[in-house]
């Protein structure tokens, strides 16, 4: 019986591989004319080509005459293609569009940002570019459906239809950053984009593919740190922010050489204070100082080295970095001396990628992580806080040959974190977190409709040592252990139900676990201004009228959701539309709840001398109004778990109004309810912009206008927003020298408008930049 099955299922696979072809073909647009250039690949191979200036391209020694072809061409849709039995007269068409179509490399599966069943983004080139700033948060602020924590320039993690922090894993080429930046907004993301190639958004749950910390999406910064092949590229900018006096250089080199490829890259910036159009403080004291935001200057180096082993079917290659970044933390002294946050990380990674022929494996991806983080906050000479954190992390994915035309692959993905904070402000105790995980994802074409089917099923571990708890009730330091099991489960489909155009629909089912921070914290956080208690403990109120903490008798439970995404897009023609909706369930959301509580900041406590012998007193916190203590006392934030809906609407209009002229129209909509009543707090507003691009000859004319709407869908105990309009513009010229070098002229805040932002926790104290100029030139090889 076993040989018997063992039989079949190599009658099944073998044809898949077994016999080798040849596929000729011509690639056409939709008026029948040639296209140049266009890459045709062979989908889960290293097997490419390009047209030649009729359209026609050969593909020799293949060692299936049953494949999938990929073809792309810049200002064309791109194009999958199934070839049965071998073809020498193959004809693909290419709809022109006006929107840029980018491949995504975050997602398993061949698709680019208009193919995907779930909601994607993509921010490369050019555009990446002319968006770049100081963080990852106000890089990607712009693009539909994300916005940013903003800690001033100094710090700002992307939010992701209202969810960031735990929820909304950044990546660098696949794997986690590995810094601190999700436990804390004043924490800076590491994930540099100043060199990257590209920048992909996935909007919506994507535990399928990178797992419990991507509940609520992900942003991969993918950049070409380790070669994937011997071609020669770089580029360089240099450029002035004239909001903080900050120069700028940034510069990345591939070169290949026989077998083997090197890459290079590095950046710069020092910025002084941020200006400001009036006072940073919603409500000034005497001391305020107009105009500027204290505290908000900051500096930043990196520099990395990669490279490759190149073959003909993949390459193994390793990348070295480092990252130095010196900021100050705005909103954050202490006796009058301002708190600076020193910044260093290293990391190293090893990617290899192969592609097979005679083999059941197509293709065989490993990602290997290590970083090593760690930043201090410094009160003048004096070192208040430690962060620090380790991770390994590693994953291998591994693709069939199609089976039945189904494609795809089985992913097994481990993770091991250790982190730990000491000092006056360790609000978390050490923590290691370990998980291992295992996820299958399927595709297939079924004429004009795409299916794609995914489970991920994982084992996490969460053990934390020195649980320092001194209460009424229980006293004493505390070891803590959690398992959870999360999965996930996602079936998605893209129905090209007419020419230029294409429904996307998504639904899933995603379970995360909840982080060290949030059930672990305990301890004034004094860069979000608030005192805060983990999921893991109690507050109760004692004999006397005090408040108190205890282990508290409620399990810790998964968080679950359940999302339903459609997005209905036009990509052929002088118009071309993304519109979305979601819907998002998500039961036992972890959320830091208002209690109306103020505690002492205890930044007199010194923890790193004697952690564990504290005097009753110092964790005997008052009730106390606001007004009585303001300098010294906290808001105190419990981690609570409830449940809650999210759902809102996303879109965008491209229209080619002429050769020259390109108009743009955004908006965005979020809205998220607790479900026995009331709102989810720093839930980004209503927002609308138009764009505009005038292109004559080297010369290129863009303008754009974002209104952001009053946020007043409050949360218990939060303030409302006021509406603002954001105005700037750019104008570039193309030199004909240096292989066509940029030079730019931009201006931001043309309004100068005083702009908080919502979602930040520091909007009462650090508005956005006031009107400035920037200037620079870019050059790529």
């Amino acid at each position: 019986m076993l040989k018997r099955s063992l039989l079949t299922l190599g009658c099944l696979v073998l044809p898949a591989w077994a016999s080798a072809d040849t596929i000729q073909g011509v690639v056409l647009d939709d008026i029948g004319q040639p296209v140049g250039d266009a890459t045709v690949q062979v989908v889960g191979t290293r097997t490419r080509t390009l047209t030649d200036a009729d359209g026609n391209f050969t593909l020799d020694d293949l060692s299936s005459d049953d494949v999938e072809l990929h073809v792309r061409a810049p200002r064309y849709m791109h194009k999958n293609v199934h070839v049965h039995g071998g073809s020498n007269s193959l004809t693909i068409t290419l709809d022109e569009t006006v929107m840029e179509v980018v491949d995504v490399t975050g997602l398993p599966w061949h698709v680019s940002q208009l193919e995907s069943a779930t909601p994607v983004t993509v921010l490369s080139g050019d555009a990446l570019r002319d968006q770049q700033a100081a963080t990852l948060g106000d890089t990607l602020a712009k693009q539909v459906g994300v916005h940013s924590s903003y800690y001033g320039p100094v710090a700002g993690t992307p939010v992701i239809r209202g969810l960031s922090g735990p929820r909304v894993l950044v990546a660098q080429n696949g794997l986690d950053v590995g810094d601190v930046s999700r436990s804390g907004p004043d924490h800076a993301v590491t994930g540099e984009a100043t060199t990257a190639r590209q920048v992909e958004i996935l909007r919506g749950p994507a535990t399928l593919f990178y797992g419990n910390g991507a509940i609520g999406g992900v942003v991969n910064v993918v950049d070409d740190r380790v070669p994937q092949d011997a071609e020669t590229f770089g580029q360089l900018q240099l450029e002035y922010n004239g909001a903080n006096s900050e120069p700028v250089v940034q510069g990345s080199a591939n070169v290949g050489a026989g077998d083997f490829a090197f890459h290079v890259d590095g950046f710069w910036r020092d910025a002084d204070d941020l200006e400001v159009p009036e006072y940073a403080e919603l409500n000034p004291d005497d001391d305020a100082t107009y105009g500027v935001l204290e505290n908000s200057a900051y500096d930043s180096q990196g520099a990395t080295f990669g490279g490759s082993y190149l073959s003909d079917n993949g390459f193994t290659g390793i990348s070295i970095g480092r990252l130095e970044r010196n900021y100050g933390i705005p909103g954050h002294s202490h006796d009058g001396i301002s708190v600076q946050a020193e910044l260093e990380q290293d990391r190293v990674q090893l990617v290899s990628e192969y592609s097979f022929d005679d083999s059941p494996l197509s293709e065989a991806r490993f990602r290997y992580g290590y970083t090593d983080y760690q930043h201090q906050e410094v009160e003048g000479d004096a070192i208040g806080t430690i962060f620090a954190t380790e991770l390994h992390e590693a994953r291998l994915d591994l693709f069939h040959q199609p089976l039945a035309e189904w494609r795809g692959a089985v992913s097994l993905h481990g993770k091991r974190e250790e982190s730990w904070a000491r000092g006056e402000e360790a609000f978390t105790p050490p923590a290691t977190t370990e998980s291992i995980a295992a996820a299958v994802m399927e595709e297939r074409h079924f004429g004009d409709w795409l299916v794609q089917l995914g489970g991920r099923l994982e084992l996490i571990q969460i053990d934390a040592t020195d649980v320092l708890l001194d209460s009424e009730g229980e006293r004493g330091v505390y070891r803590t252990e959690h398992e959870f099991t999360p999965y996930s489960l996602s079936a998605g489909t893209v129905w090209d139900f007419a020419e230029g155009y294409n429904l996307g629909l998504s639904v899933s089912h995603s379970q995360r676990s909840p982080s060290a921070a949030e059930a672990l914290s305990f301890g004034p956080h004094i860069g979000a201004g608030t005192f805060e208690v983990g999921a893991l403990f109690d507050i109760a109120s004692n004999e006397h009228g005090d408040w108190v903490v205890n282990f508290s008798e409620q399990p810790l439970e998964l968080e679950t959701a359940n999302n339903i995404d459609i997005s209905l897009r036009k990509f052929s023609g002088d118009i071309g539309f993304v519109i979305g909706a979601f819907y998002n369930q998500i039961d036992d959301f972890y959320y830091e709840r208002a209690t109306g509580l103020f505690a002492e900041s205890g930044h007199d406590h010194d923890h790193e001398e004697d952690e564990h012998d504290h005097e009753e007193d110092e964790h005997d916190h008052e009730e106390v109004g606001h007004d009585e203590h303001e300098d010294e006392a906290l808001p105190v934030y419990q981690y609570t778990s409830a449940d809650t809906e999210l759902y809102g609407l996303e879109g965008e209009v491209h229209w080619q109004v002429s050769d020259p002229l390109t108009l743009r129209f955004t908006a965005d909509y979020i809205r998220a309810t607790l479900k026995d009543g009331g709102n989810l707090p720093r839930i980004p507003p209503l927002r609308m912009g138009m764009r505009a691009e005038y292109e004559q000859g080297p010369w290129l004319l863009s303008a754009s206008a974002t209104h952001y709407f009053e946020a007043d869908n409050t949360a218990e105990l939060e303030t409302s927003t006021d509406a603002y309009t954001w105005v700037d513009a750019e104008v570039s010229y193309t030199l004909p020298v240096l292989d066509g070098a940029k030079l730019f002229l931009r201006g931001d805040n043309l309004l100068n408008e005083t702009a908080r932002v919502h979602s930040s926790f520091i909007k009462d104290i650090a508005p956005r930049a006031a009107r400035s100029a920037s200037a620079g030139i870019r050059v790529s090889f």
